[in-house]
C-alpha cells in the first residue's frame, strides 16, 4: 500500500470536516476499500475511521417506515425482525450478497458506495476510464460477460455490484447525509448513483466530504416480495442479472408492482413504465414490460445473452409472486 495517515472520528461533524480534505476517505467495514488500496486503485492520503459514530441502529420512523444507520452491518440488517417481516425483498437481497464473513463486516453505507467489479477497473495494466480518466474502456472490445447492456456509454460499460441497492431502489428508499459544513440533506436513492456518461469516475451525486448517515425506508408496501439473483456460482459471485420485485395482486390482477434490476447498468435499474404495463395488462403483458426495461439495450459480444436472461428471469419472478 501507499503510505497514508489514519484517524478516528469522534462525531459526524468531525468526520465530515476531515473528509472534506482532498485525498481523504471514510472507512467503516473496509470490505471494498482495503482491497482497492492493496491494488493501488484507491490511494487515499488519509483514512477517517467512522466506526465509533452512533450510526448502527435500526429504528422505526413516525410514518411507519424504518431508519437504518449507515454503520448497520449487512448481516444484522438481513436478520432484523422488522426487515424480514416488512421488507422481505431487502433481506433476501442482502443474503444473496457476498459471504457470511463479509456480511458481518460490510455496512449499509459502504454497500451503497462499493465500486464496480469490472475486470479492467481492477487491473492497473489495462485501460479504464473509471480508474484513469481518458485511458479508454478495455471492456467494450474485451471480456465483457458481466457488463452493462443499458445506460452505458462509450466511456464505460461497467455495472454497479450491490444487491442491497437494487432492493432499496425497488422500495424507494431515501439516503440521509451530512455535508462538511454540518448541514444535512436527503437524497432519493434514484438520484444517488449516476450513469457513466463522459465522467464514469464520478459514480454518485455525493459532494466532496459528504457522508451517508442513514437510509430511510418508507412505510411497508405489503404484497409478495422476491429477489432473484442469477450468477455463475452460488456464493461469492456478482449478479449477471438480478430482479427485486414487490407485487400486490388479487383476483388474478396485479394491483401494484415495483421492479428493480441489477447486473444491467451502472446503477440499480428501474423503469416505472414497465410497472405501469404490468398493472394495466396483467401477467400476460410481461413481454412488453421486459421490452420497456431493455429499451435502448446494446450488447458487446460477451454479454449478448443478457437480454434473453433478463426476460426469462423477470418472467420467472413474476410467476413466483403471482402464485404466492
Amino acid at each position: 500500500m501507499i503510505p497514508f495517515t489514519y484517524s478516528r472520528a469522534g462525531s459526524a461533524r468531525e468526520a465530515v470536516a476531515a473528509g472534506a480534505d482532498a485525498g481523504a476517505k471514510f472507512i467503516a467495514g473496509g470490505t471494498n476499500l482495503l482491497d482497492l488500496m492493496k491494488l493501488e486503485i484507491e490511494t487515499p492520503e488519509r483514512l477517517i475511521d467512522i466506526n465509533r459514530l452512533p450510526l448502527d441502529q435500526i429504528e422505526a420512523t413516525k410514518d411507519g417506515g424504518l431508519r437504518i444507520g449507515a454503520l448497520v452491518r449487512n448481516a444484522d440488517l438481513a436478520a432484523h425482525p422488522a426487515v424480514r417481516r416488512d421488507y422481505g425483498v431487502l433481506s433476501r437481497a442482502l443474503l444473496a450478497g457476498a459471504t457470511g464473513q463479509l456480511r458481518n463486516m460490510a455496512t449499509t453505507g459502504g454497500n451503497l458506495l462499493q465500486r464496480t467489479r469490472c475486470y479492467y477497473f481492477y487491473d492497473t495494466a489495462m485501460p479504464c476510464n473509471k480508474r484513469a480518466p481518458g485511458s479508454g474502456c478495455g471492456a467494450i472490445d474485451g471480456v465483457n460477460r458481466i457488463h452493462a447492456v443499458v445506460g452505458a456509454s462509450a466511456a464505460c460499460i461497467a455495472v454497479h455490484p450491490s444487491d442491497m441497492a437494487v432492493a432499496m431502489r425497488a422500495l424507494d428508499a431515501e439516503v440521509e447525509t451530512v455535508l462538511p459544513d454540518g448541514t444535512a440533506r436527503v437524497i432519493p436513492i434514484a438520484d444517488l448513483h449516476r450513469l457513466p456518461g463522459d465522467t464514469p469516475q464520478i459514480e454518485t451525486n455525493l459532494k466532496p466530504g459528504e457522508m451517508i448517515t442513514a437510509v430511510v425506508l418508507p412505510k411497508p408496501l405489503g404484497g409478495v416480495h422476491a429477489y432473484r439473483k442469477v450468477r455463475d456460482r452460488a456464493s461469492y459471485a456478482f449478479a449477471l442479472v438480478s430482479v427485486a420485485a414487490v407485487v400486490d395482486h388479487g383476483a388474478g390482477r396485479i394491483n401494484t408492482v415495483r421492479l428493480a434490476f441489477g447486473g444491467l447498468a451502472h446503477k440499480p435499474w428501474r423503469v416505472e413504465k414497465a410497472e405501469h404495463i404490468l398493472v394495466s395488462g396483467g401477467m400476460e403483458a410481461w413481454p412488453q414490460a421486459a421490452d420497456a426495461v431493455l429499451e435502448g439495450a446494446r450488447t458487446y459480444g460477451g454479454n449478448d445473452f443478457k437480454p434473453a436472461l433478463l426476460r426469462r428471469t423477470l418472467h420467472s419472478v413474476l410467476a413466483e409472486t403471482m402464485t404466492a
